[in-house]
């Protein structure tokens, strides 16, 4: 890791916006998942439940640009790096971002 990157600060107003729209992801999924299962006797979920719970949960992120929202905070976090080169011609992001298993599609 490049020396100044070690510690990485940013403005009050950036974090406060990065966490408030991680509280609000993260309540509203909270929120989501309570409504569909709560009270849900012997951990029993039928098909037709689970399927709300899905499409519900597909809603909200789609509708909620969550993926817009998620980009953006990641905006903020990245540009607050120090971003030259190292040896393997790739920023400390970029390098930490390469150790990520990503989804992919299922086998057949």
């Amino acid at each position: 890791m490049n020396k100044k990157n070690e510690i990485i600060s940013m403005p009050g107003e950036d974090a406060l916006y990065i966490l408030r729209e991680v509280e609000y992801m993260l309540i509203s999924l909270r929120n989501i998942a309570r409504y569909y299962f709560d009270g849900v006797e012997d951990n029993v979920i039928d098909n037709k439940l689970l399927h709300s719970y899905f499409r519900e949960t597909t809603r909200f992120i789609d509708d909620g640009n969550i993926t817009h929202r998620l980009a953006e905070i990641r905006r903020v976090i990245t540009e607050k790096f120090y971003s030259d080169l190292g040896e393997d011609d790739m920023d400390d992001i970029e390098r930490e971002m390469e150790k990520i298993k990503y989804w992919e599609k299922p086998g057949d």
